[in-house]
C-alpha cells in the first residue's frame, strides 16, 4: 500500500508535523510524500482535515 497527496491539499502542515519519519515534504503548491522515507503508518491520513491523502 502507498499513499499520495491529492490536489485537495491546502498546505496546512498537519500531516508534515505528524509524520514520524519526516516523509512529508513541502512543494510549491502542496505537500508530497517521499516514498523512500514513508513507512506507510497511516498517521497522515487520519490527521488531514481535507482528506487530501489517499491510499493507492
Amino acid at each position: 500500500m502507498a499513499f499520495v497527496i491529492s490536489q485537495r491539499c491546502v498546505k496546512c502542515g498537519a500531516c508534515e508535523s505528524t509524520c514520524p519519519n519526516k516523509a512529508i515534504v513541502e512543494e510549491d503548491k502542496q505537500f508530497a510524500i517521499d516514498y523512500l522515507k514513508c513507512v506507510q503508518c497511516g498517521a497522515c491520513i487520519s490527521i488531514c482535515p481535507n482528506r487530501a491523502i489517499d491510499e493507492v
